[in-house]
């Protein structure tokens, strides 16, 4: 079987790729290791994605925020990021002209419309439950092995997946911070574990948050705060293994009153309202983007630590650039997988993530660290990006778009 791409992940990257080249005539391989059902019903994770504003203008324009019901949308307006028991936090407020930030929206919902938008598509061929085996490249394009996947969801149908070969002009990686294909392409990443790892969990609470988020760096812990319905969170909480293991032993009781504590009760009495999940906190970036007739894209390219909310967002920046180099090149009937071409995507992500990446590390470096003179330090940036408008209008467009003025406004971390 001949194909003109092979997408490996059939997550938000990988769906959004599909949905770019729709009406573009090009046949696409999807090969994803879950069923299908699977990917048009995935699990709620508790995660809860920020969305900037170009983010939501790209899922406006493909048809995907057709498919997200307008009561899974959460108006972002304002941040907050307060340093300990710092009585001066820095706040963000929208761009001039601009009613807020961003929004919020349920990873499980962006999951479910971003499969809704490409039904119907006749471009693609999707190979569920089915992992890539060996890879070969030539002049000419990639030879994949396409094997049966081990089952991941016991309510899957039971079916016999054979063996089987295809081909490609281009592949694309789009399988997760911790990609195989990446591995087997050769290319390695950069990976930064931060030893700690996250809880996520919506909760209730007695007063309102208007629409704020928080990002709280208090001693031995970081605590953020995702605003959903007026007295509905995602609260976020990093802590040691050690510790969260301990917290989520704790009986619903015991672990409402605890949240509520480490929140000081600015939010009054707090319940649980959702399931508890936690994730390792990892960062990844990937070493090169390209290969010959190869891309990474989504976190498979750059897995962003949460801290500044643009994973998904530069995961849809590099769709968006990638599939536009294969549009140009398909309507001039030149070749998609062109070096020349995959160069200029690489150089063009590189620009747009690699500032922010290296930014994100800093902070979470520099407001994690307990010690005297690193609290000093992030008192001192606190104090002057609430001062100077340029820089709280530089880091309110880094929220808001894509994050790129952020280079610079950070100490150099040793």
């Amino acid at each position: 079987m001949t194909f003109d791409l092979a997408i490996i992940g059939a997550g938000p990257a990988g769906l959004s790729m599909v949905r770019a080249l729709a009406g573009s005539g090009l046949r696409i391989a999807l090969v994803e290791q879950q069923s299908a059902a699977a990917l048009a019903d995935p699990p709620f994770d508790g995660r809860e994605i920020a969305l900037s504003l170009r983010t939501l203008r790209t899922l406006r324009e493909s048809g995907v925020f057709d498919h997200i019901a307008p009561d899974q949308v959460f108006p972002l307006e304002h941040a907050v990021v307060l340093n300990g028991n710092d009585p001066h936090p820095m706040r963000v407020s929208p761009l001039r002209g601009k009613t807020q930030l961003g929004a919020l929206v349920p990873n499980q919902q962006i999951r479910r419309a971003v499969w809704a938008a490409v039904q119907g598509q006749s471009e693609y061929t999707l190979f569920d439950q089915t992992r890539l085996g060996a890879v070969r490249t030539d002049a000419q394009g990639v030879e994949l092995d396409l094997e049966p996947a081990q089952a991941s969801a016991p309510a899957a149908p039971a079916q016999t997946i054979a063996a089987q070969t295809i081909r490609a002009r281009l592949l694309i990686a789009a399988d997760s911070r911790f990609s195989e294909t990446r591995r087997k392409m050769g290319i390695g990443a950069d990976s930064h574990d931060f030893g700690k790892t996250m809880l996520v969990c919506r909760m209730q609470h007695e007063q309102p948050h208007h629409h704020t988020a928080w990002e709280w760096f208090g001693i031995g812990q970081t605590v953020a705060l995702l605003p959903l319905s007026e007295h509905l969170s995602s609260v976020v909480l990093t802590l040691p293994q050690h510790e969260m293991q301990t917290l989520l032993e704790l009986p619903d009781a015991d672990f409402e009153r605890d949240i509520t504590r480490r929140y000081q009760g600015r939010l009054g009495e707090m319940k649980r309202a959702g399931s508890r999940h936690t994730y390792p906190l990892i960062g990844v970036y990937a070493q090169r983007f390209v290969a010959p007739r190869f891309a990474l894209i989504g976190d498979a390219a750059v897995g962003m630590h949460p801290v500044t909310a643009h994973g998904f967002n530069f995961g849809l920046h590099g769709v968006d650039l990638l599939s536009r180099e294969i549009l140009a090149a398909s309507r001039a009937g030149a070749d998609i997988a062109a070096p020349e071409r995959l160069q200029r995507f690489e150089a063009a992500h590189r620009r747009a993530t690699r500032p922010l990446y290296l930014a994100t590390q800093a902070i979470a470096t520099l407001y994690t660290d307990d010690r005297g003179p690193a609290r000093l330090v992030r008192r001192l940036v606190l104090d002057a990006s609430s001062r100077i408008g340029p820089l709280r209008l530089a880091i309110a467009t880094a929220l808001s778009e894509d994050g790129l003025s952020l280079r610079g406004l950070l100490p150099r971390m040793t």
